[in-house]
C-alpha cells in the first residue's frame, strides 16, 4: 500500500450513482488504501459516512480541498450490499 491517496472524482453524480460507482472502484483496491472522493452532491456528507458504516469501510472525514472531498479507508473485508441498491445490505443465504 502506497502513501498516496487514490482520488475518485464523483463530479455531480447523485449519491445513488456515486455509491454504485464507488463500490465498484473500491473492490479493485487493496485493503487499507486511503481514497479521496470528490463529490458535489449535498447529501454526500450524510450518505457517505452512513454507507461506510454499513459496508465496513472507514470514513475518515472531509479533506481540505477546493472542491468537496471526503476521505475513507478501504476495508479488509467489506460487507456486501444489494447489486442495484448500495444502501441495502446484501440478502443472506
Amino acid at each position: 500500500m502506497g502513501s498516496e491517496a487514490v482520488v475518485i472524482d464523483g463530479g455531480d453524480r447523485s449519491c445513488v450513482r456515486l455509491l454504485l460507482e464507488l463500490r465498484g472502484r473500491l473492490a479493485d483496491l487493496e485493503p487499507g488504501t486511503v481514497v479521496h472522493l470528490i463529490a458535489s452532491d449535498p447529501a454526500a456528507p450524510i450518505d457517505l459516512p452512513a454507507w461506510c458504516h454499513l459496508t465496513g469501510h472507514a470514513y475518515l472525514g472531509p479533506v481540505a480541498a477546493d472542491t468537496p472531498t471526503y476521505a475513507l479507508r478501504v476495508a479488509e473485508r467489506p460487507r456486501a450490499t444489494e447489486p442495484d441498491s448500495p444502501w441495502r445490505p446484501a440478502a443472506q443465504g
